[in-house]
C-alpha cells in the first residue's frame, strides 16, 4: 500500500527557492514588493503554496 504525503500548504523561504529556481534575493524582493504573500511563523518565513504556483503560472 502507497501512502501519499499530504500536499504542502506552505513553503520555507529555501524550500520555494528549490522549488521555483527563483533567487533567494529575487524572492525577497518579490515578498517586499508584495507580489508574494509571506507570513512569519515564529522565527520562519512561509508562502503559501497557491501563491508559488500563482508566481510560476501553475
Amino acid at each position: 500500500m502507497q501512502h501519499n504525503a499530504p500536499e504542502k500548504l506552505a513553503y520555507s523561504i529555501q524550500e520555494a527557492v528549490a522549488a521555483t529556481s527563483i533567487s533567494k534575493s529575487n524572492l525577497y524582493e518579490k515578498i517586499a514588493r508584495g507580489e508574494i504573500p509571506a507570513t512569519k511563523v515564529g522565527r520562519r518565513t512561509v508562502i503559501p503554496a497557491s501563491a508559488l504556483r500563482r508566481l510560476v503560472g501553475a
